[in-house]
């Protein structure tokens, strides 16, 4: 997921294997968890030139981690205490940046 959302734009399996060469992956390896990705409904999968296949995440890296946030809370049976906890934890900037997105809904 970091190299298409680096990339910005869709990507090739092959452009995301060269990406991850330090990981010496295999082409086949990268491209059936990128079509599970597409499966899961994390990223878009549309026809490039030739046979080639192009993804793109659905989401941006920040409304993904707030997927993820709210699929953390859904575990406790105490929203509230969890977010007041979770409040408490965050820094004055973080917690000034959480009171603006409050006041624009």
């Amino acid at each position: 997921m970091d190299v298409l959302w680096d990339r910005g734009e869709p990507v090739a399996v092959r452009d995301v294997v060269r990406a991850l060469a330090d990981r010496d992956l295999a082409y086949t390896t990268v491209m059936t968890v990128l079509n599970r990705l597409a499966k899961k409904g994390f990223v878009r999968r549309e026809a490039g030139e030739g046979r080639a296949w192009y993804y793109a995440p659905v989401a941006s890296r920040e409304q993904y981690v707030a997927r993820l946030m709210l699929d953390a809370l859904s575990l406790t049976g105490d929203r509230e205490t969890a977010l007041a906890h979770f409040a408490q934890s965050m820094t004055a900037p973080e917690a000034e940046a959480l009171s603006q997105a409050l006041d624009e809904r």
